[in-house]
């Protein structure tokens, strides 16, 4: 039996015992209420009796006088505990209720056999789907119908308007795309990120010690050289001389060859990883390569603040590459899109006139500038069409359908929202292919460099799951009643800590 059919037995078993109590308790109160009628009867009888016997005596001329007898007392022991037999003898219709042995309630496979002995006695049927019998007719349609309303994946059913409204904020995004992103360090909105992230480099400096610039000097690379030198790791190879000529590496692409520089989980796993064995990995030519460092010593007295110690050397790290290094001329090489090193395992095809495998383009890329910083830009347009979106969606559904501000929240859950969030993306990454496509003119290299990595990674997951959803139409969907279930075990912990801060 399975521990949520094992556990919805023992409810029921309860169940049938509360029904029991409550209905011996009315049983009780009956009788009780029968007792107190033939009581008041034979008060009443006794009293004429009496007034009977008084006048008879009065007719006979016989004084009759009241004393208190003294010299008697009548101890009277009531008996604490009843058999079932002797309860039966009094009343036929009251009876001991069915208990659980209390020696069952100290272990709980005790506990559970002690349950199936219970519902053999009391012929419970737990064979039967136990919920069904925990609920009334009218419980069990009321739940049936939220789960079906809340619960479950449903088809979109989006109207013209929808498909409009999605289509044009898709347009928008792409346009965006196409005349303020283009190539890297060349759209308007790239030397929009690359001011922003030399901003942050230099806060980011600052706030570990660095005391600004010399005289003349350029602000972003004196921060940059002031990280290098209080976040040194020990995984920081420039170029195929520092890997004893094991593969080919540079100084434009020894960033994306070098997993810790990657900021993502993948990064931060193998930089740990390589502060504590002394060991840096690289990929090449679809291959992990590990090879032994110079031992560095990582702070902290015990595990848990190593780690802590290699996170901040990571993370620190990661600030003095992402704008290039200090003596880069130019953008200089940064650190690649999160996640865009993985591409390097990607040892497949033969693309251009060298025939060269996707792996290979796409350090290519990355060399030409395909970095974090131009990832920030194209994730502008990708925002604009998600903000846009979901604001018409919701402009749409209060002043068109007229509904409350609170069923008017943009939430991805909602089936014509989601829908119309996959054509707006959609549009986009058509616009921005057919851009890529017609300026490349069919160079893989130019094509992927003038291609939105973000707009197609973000379509693809609004496809996949649109996909579950047409699949899986009308089962439950588990993510969405987990979530319910835990705002619902919020509110009861936030109600109970209220209740018990106010007593």
């Amino acid at each position: 039996m399975k521990k949520e059919i094992k556990n919805a037995s023992i409810v029921l078993v309860q169940k049938h015992q509360l029904d029991q109590g409550q209905k011996q308790l009315g049983d009780v109160n009956a009788k009780l209420a029968s007792l107190e009628q033939q009581a008041s009867e034979s008060d009443d009888l006794l009293d004429d009796m009496l007034e009977m016997m008084e006048a008879s005596l009065q007719e006979q001329g016989i004084a009759y006088d009241e004393f208190e007898n003294s010299d008697y007392s009548i101890e009277i022991e009531a008996a604490l505990t009843i058999t079932q037999d002797e309860l039966a003898a009094i009343d036929p219709g009251l009876s001991l209720l069915d208990t659980l042995d209390k020696a069952s309630l100290l272990d709980w496979n005790a506990y559970l056999d002690e349950v199936q002995l219970y519902a053999a006695r009391n012929e419970i049927d737990l064979d039967e789907d136990p919920f069904s019998q925990l609920m009334t007719e009218s419980q069990r349609i009321e739940i049936e119908k939220r789960i079906n309303d809340e619960f479950t994946f449903k088809q979109a059913s989006c109207d013209k308007y929808d498909y409009m409204i999605a289509g044009t904020c898709g347009l928008i995004g792409g346009l965006i795309d196409v005349l303020f992103v283009g190539l890297p360090g060349e759209g308007k909105l790239t030397q929009l990120a690359d001011n922003a992230v030399d901003s942050a480099v230099e806060r980011f400096a600052s706030f570990n010690g660095w005391e600004g610039p010399r005289e003349g000097s350029d602000p972003t690379s004196s921060a940059i050289g002031f990280l290098e030198r209080k976040f040194k790791v020990n995984y920081d190879h420039r170029h195929g001389g520092d890997v004893d000529g094991l593969f080919k590496m540079s100084t434009k692409n020894h960033h994306i060859k070098s997993l810790g520089h990657s900021p993502d989980l993948v990064g931060l796993f193998f930089s740990v990883l390589g502060q504590f064995t002394n060991t840096a990995h690289f990929v090449d030519s679809g291959k992990l390569i590990v090879i032994d460092t110079e031992t560095s010593e990582l702070q902290g007295s015990n595990f848990v603040s190593k780690i802590f110690s290699g996170f901040v050397n990571w993370l620190g790290h990661l600030f003095s590459d992402v704008a290039g290094s200090s003596g880069a001329t130019g953008r200089g090489s940064g650190i690649p899109i999160p996640f865009f090193s993985l591409l390097q395992f990607v040892e497949v095809g033969e693309f251009g006139q060298h025939r060269q495998t996707f792996a290979k383009i796409s350090v290519q890329v990355f060399e030409q500038g395909y970095d974090f910083r131009h990832g920030l830009a194209m994730a502008i347009p990708v925002l604009v069409t998600e903000l846009l979106t979901r604001a018409m969606w919701t402009a749409k559904q209060r002043w068109y359908h007229k509904r409350e501000w609170g069923e008017c929240v943009p939430s991805a859950s909602n089936p014509e929202l989601r829908r119309m969030l996959l054509v707006a993306h959609g549009g986009l990454c058509l616009v921005d292919a057919g851009d890529a496509a017609i300026r490349s003119g069919g160079e893989i290299i130019q094509f992927m460099l003038r291609s939105n990595m973000i707009a197609w990674v973000r379509f693809g997951t609004l496809a996949l799951k649109e996909i579950t959803v047409w699949y899986s139409a009308g089962q439950i969907d588990i993510e969405a009643a987990d979530l319910y279930l835990e705002r619902e075990y919020e509110r009861m912990l936030s109600s109970s800590t209220y209740k018990t801060s106010s007593l």
